[in-house]
């Protein structure tokens, strides 16, 4: 059985995010990501950089964190109470890009490592994570390409796991109250240990790294289409189903902030500007009545 190193992880996570930082900035041409190191007054810290204002990118946050603690927040005993009582450590890399381009989509990623202690038992943990995408105007070649990546990165770890975390993205990234998916999905899992640690290690190195092949090409395709007031308008309005995602369903929103996490830091996540309106309504036939049809599980790879 291979041995658990939470260290190699820490280690590996701080490169992933130099990696993700300088994708970015290339992609983007003018912005650069400011760094502010944090500490967690109960154990741990964590290095949160934000790009705000670039060419591209409106605003966009590619954070690291280790925290750890000897009593864990109710919303993670409630889903695994066998963890009461344990000590626990937790390391990851989370980020969300919100361009300004509206026909460029918000992205989502996340990979992350889990251990929880118990002097005279063994160590329960588990590695999760995944990358999601959420487009105002969708192009069907962007999405077919994001999930192309995912396909192939899942692909040398098993024949069925790209079907398993893409319905796992899809039904997690779901608004109940508004009966669609957030977006066009991509890859989703947690509690990931079945594999021993190496393999699983390996994969949230491959999804880590694939979400730069996934977006970055969307960015440079996509980064001059000419936009209106119209587009923008409508981006802000879909902003807003991002916000109510992460603030009523999230996991991760709700174990940083019950956890004591850095609220700066678990809130990046929000755009940088959103607006809600009564009973929208797309007009029939327009652009932004197509969206709907992209908000439902489906196989983008046929």
């Amino acid at each position: 059985m291979s041995q658990v190193n939470i260290n190699s992880v820490i280690d590996y996570l701080k490169s992933l995010q130099d990696q993700i930082c300088q994708a970015l900035e290339h992609a983007d041409g003018s912005g650069t990501f400011v760094e502010d190191n944090w500490q967690r007054e109960a154990g741990g810290g964590g290095r949160t950089r934000v790009l705000t204002n670039g060419l591209v990118i409106e605003q966009g946050g590619v954070n690291f964190s280790y925290v750890s603690g000897d009593k864990l927040p109710p919303s993670a005993t409630a889903h695994r109470p066998e963890l009461a009582g344990r000590t626990w450590q937790a390391c990851g890399v989370s980020l969300v890009i919100h361009p300004k381009n509206p026909y460029i989509p918000t992205s989502h990623a996340n990979v992350r490592f889990f251990i929880a202690e118990k002097e005279g038992e063994e160590p329960v943990w588990w590695f999760g994570g995944g990358f999601d995408l959420t487009p105002f105007y969708p192009f069907d070649e962007d999405v077919k390409h994001w999930h192309q990546v995912a396909h192939d990165l899942t692909a040398p770890f098993g024949d069925n796991v790209y079907s398993e975390h893409k319905k796992w993205c899809d039904d997690y990234f779901f608004l109940k109250h508004r009966n669609e998916t957030r977006g066009v999905g991509g890859l989703f899992f947690d509690d990931l240990n079945e594999w021993g640690f190496d393999k699983s290690f390996d994969y949230i190195k491959a999804v880590g790294e694939g979400y730069i092949d996934a977006y970055v090409p969307i960015m440079n395709k996509r980064k001059d289409t000419e936009f209106g007031e119209r587009q923008r308008q409508f981006q802000l309005y879909r902003r807003g189903r991002y916000v109510e995602f992460n603030l009523v369903f999230d996991r991760g929103t709700l174990f940083g902030l019950q956890s004591g996490g850095r609220t700066e830091s678990i809130l990046m996540s929000m755009p940088p500007l959103a607006r809600w309106e009564y009973n929208y309504q797309a007009d029939a036939g327009s652009e932004e009545a197509k969206l709907l049809d992209y908000l439902t599980p489906q196989d983008w790879l046929k």
